[in-house]
């Protein structure tokens, strides 16, 4: 598949510098993870892999201003979020990043589309106006037709798709998805891949977390993780030779 080239795109949407997170003090002590540095360019997919408790989850939440590094710092569009304050920071999550979680955050009590539209009606968008940008969303994910029902009525893979609207709605410059697909049949999987692989052709960046090769393919690059710290990076195409690299170098296998 063709995919933009990220070495034309000019300054970094997302930088990790040199960005460590510990969790708990003396025996307790974690460290999640250890001197990261990251740019995310406009236009590029970047999969994020590795095996469980690997640091994966924790750098998307530091990528997303949802935590905090122990040391280093998070940009993004060059804007320090451990700069700003609690309402700055929740202006440039909600207007720069798109998060994609796992247990999909949606609200109950709202419908699909007002779940999808609510961060533009936060923004000041008028409610009709975030409405019809929600349905566009909904379109775009091949589920127009939930847009009035609630999560409570919905399959987990129709609120995985309905949270993935909710993260492109509007012009996100940086979407972030922790295993987007995992509650998604292979079919409705890879077209939603489709989905954020256009939206990074169209000038977005993107970081997922996946644990499958086939998935990462779909990346500009593929960065592992390993005890908290990038062992390797290489283009999407030699991911599954990454993952078998990395789990010779470590004498044992690679598991999600």
């Amino acid at each position: 598949m063709s995919h933009t080239d990220p070495t034309r795109s000019g300054a970094a949407v997302l930088h990790l510098d040199n960005v460590t997170r510990v969790h708990g003090q003396g025996a307790a002590e974690v460290q999640a993870l250890r001197g990261v540095d990251l740019k995310v360019r406009p236009g590029e997919f970047v999969a994020v892999m590795g095996p469980s408790g690997s640091g994966k989850s924790t750098l998307l939440t530091l990528a997303g201003g949802l935590d905090t590094p122990s040391t280093g710092q998070v940009l993004v569009e060059g804007v320090a979020l451990g700069g700003l304050g609690r309402k700055r920071l929740a202006e440039v999550r909600r207007r720069s990043v798109g998060y994609v979680f796992q247990d999909y955050n949606l609200i109950p009590a709202l419908t699909a589309a007002e779940n999808v539209s609510l961060p533009r009606e936060l923004d000041g968008l008028s409610t009709r106006a975030a409405r019809r940008e929600a349905l566009t969303a909904l379109e775009e994910l091949g589920i127009p037709e939930l847009a009035d029902r609630f999560p409570d009525d919905m399959s987990g893979g129709q609120q995985q798709r309905v949270a993935i609207a909710r993260a492109l709605i509007g012009d996100r410059r940086l979407v972030l998805a922790d295993e987007p697909t995992g509650a998604l049949d292979s079919t409705t999987g890879e077209s939603v891949l489709a989905v954020l692989r256009a939206r990074c052709d169209a000038g977005a960046a993107a970081m997922m977390v996946t644990h499958e090769a086939r998935h990462a393919a779909w990346a500009d690059r593929v960065v592992f993780l390993r005890d908290g710290r990038m062992v390797d990076e290489s283009a999407s195409q030699d991911a599954g030779s990454l993952l078998l690299a990395a789990a010779t170098n470590a004498k044992g296998p690679v598991a999600e």
